[in-house]
């Protein structure tokens, strides 16, 4: 667009130039450059005209356009003959020249300006366009800005596409091999199946007590989880050695509670986050709950009816404990109906309770995980009422002396001798009410429920390590 609008203006400013030209350069060549215009000429005439004097003869009329735009000089003169000898009439002949020539090249330029006028209309929705792209390509140009951050994620796609690849190939193996162990697996009778089971989980518990059991020597300094829901409560996991499970169940009060928060890892549990709610159908009594292999395991409110709920099932087995006390008869020294405690340690599940026959003695008696049934008891002789809390290690039962500050364990009962001893463990009970207290055995640890607050110890165990052949 810029050479036709200078070709525009060259034209523009030629015109001026000509039109410059013949109203001030044409007089003097024709020697009337110095032509007095009478003060009382007629008022009619064009005011741009030029009038010589009497001895003159003739006039010269001053420039004009016509309505085509062109230059148009009129000159009035006498009769040729009597300029003939006039020197002017020389000059004046040259000058129509001049102007003939001015003329024809008005004329080419005028026809050049009409071609370039003509360009410039034909060009304009040329450029209309192309101003029209450019903005589309400023868009582009931006959205492409816009979209550039998305090639990272992009390639981070392509590379979850590969590894998904990967995984569905190992999968299809996997699939496979299941395919085969399930087809080993029905070439078994059931009850074998059942029998090869308890086999691995009794030569299980052989090795565990071999390798792994030991007397309580020292308990840690607390180490506080959270801080949440009641004075009184218990929370736990699975206490199930062989068990990888990572889930925390929580259960507030200690009074027809039926409520259970389970969270699935013990950091959604320390933030409050990412839990579940199990409704249970009998409401509990105490806080001396266990989770057993993927089971909860509480004792049913107002009875010394022993409960086994499958959480994923919802599942329910219930058996009574035959003459446990309950209902606050013979509860800890803190009270809240914890006259049953139920606890696992390496060895199994066991029970924790007295009855009027035994003169408010705690007893201690093994069950059987599935069926609840009683396997073997044991008197320990110490009184229940003076049990701040207790739990089983490897068989022993620790008693502590107190649910308040300044507690201990005081005094273990070890079943696989039927013999007892005073012991003096101190620990720092930190928030000054243990409500609940039970040992976890894949983790080495005593989960505490201490006003409020959920808090771990670790232990420390003294090892025998006993030879094949003194077992």
């Amino acid at each position: 667009m810029s050479v036709p609008m200078l070709k525009i203006g060259a034209v523009l400013s030629t015109m001026a130039m000509v039109t410059n030209w013949m109203s001030q350069t044409l007089p003097s060549l024709v020697g009337l450059n110095g032509t007095i215009i009478s003060p009382e000429a007629d008022r009619s005439k064009n005011n741009n005209g030029l009038y010589p004097g009497s001895e003159e003869g003739w006039q010269v009329y001053s420039t004009a356009s016509d309505p085509d735009g062109r230059c148009v000089c009129t000159v009035v003169a006498p009769a040729q003959n009597l300029c003939k000898r006039d020197p002017r009439s020389r000059q004046l002949r040259l000058l129509t020249e001049q102007v003939q020539n001015v003329s024809q090249s008005m004329e080419v330029v005028d026809l050049r300006t009409s071609r370039d006028l003509q360009y410039v209309r034909d060009s304009e929705p040329l450029l209309r366009g192309v101003d029209g792209r450019i903005h589309t390509y400023v868009e582009l140009k931006g959205q492409m800005s816009q979209l550039r951050p998305l090639l990272s994620v992009v390639e981070q796609y392509r590379t979850d596409l590969q590894t998904l690849a990967t995984l569905r190939v190992e999968l299809l193996n996997l699939s496979i091999i299941l395919t085969a162990i399930q087809e080993e697996i029905g070439a078994y009778d059931y009850e074998e199946l059942q029998q090869r089971v308890l086999l691995l989980e009794t030569r299980l518990h052989a090795c565990m007590n071999k390798l792994g059991c030991g007397r309580l020597t020292g308990v840690s300094s607390p180490i506080t989880v959270r801080a949440s829901g009641s004075r009184f409560g218990s929370w736990m996991t699975d206490a199930m050695i062989p068990s990888s499970d990572s889930r925390v169940w929580s259960m507030d009060g200690y009074y027809k509670g039926r409520r259970v928060l389970e969270y699935r890892t013990m950091g959604d549990f320390t933030k409050g986050q990412n839990f579940v709610q199990h409704l249970l159908p009998h409401p509990w009594a105490g806080t001396g709950h266990v989770v057993y292999n993927g089971s909860l395991y509480y004792n049913k409110h107002q009875s010394n009816i022993l409960v086994r709920d499958w959480l994923e099932s919802a599942v329910v087995l219930q058996r009574s404990l035959s003459g446990a006390g309950y209902n606050n008869t013979f509860p800890y020294s803190w009270g809240g109906s914890s006259d049953i405690d139920l606890m696992a340690d390496e060895t199994g599940l066991w029970a924790v309770y007295t009855s009027i026959p035994n003169a408010g003695n705690i007893l201690v008696s093994r069950l059987d995980p599935r069926s609840l049934e009683v396997l073997q008891s044991w008197d320990t002789g110490f009184p229940k009422r003076s049990a701040g809390e207790a739990f089983m290690i490897c068989g022993t039962l620790y008693v502590t002396n107190s649910h308040l500050a300044g507690s201990k364990v005081h005094f273990a009962y070890h079943t696989n001798s039927s013999t007892y001893e005073y012991t003096d463990i101190p620990f720092h009970n930190q928030y000054s009410h243990i409500s609940m207290m039970d040992y976890n055995p894949r983790e080495r640890a005593l989960y505490t429920w201490n006003n409020g607050h959920q808090v771990l110890y670790n232990v420390t165990l003294f090892h025998v390590i006993r030879k094949l052949q003194e077992r």
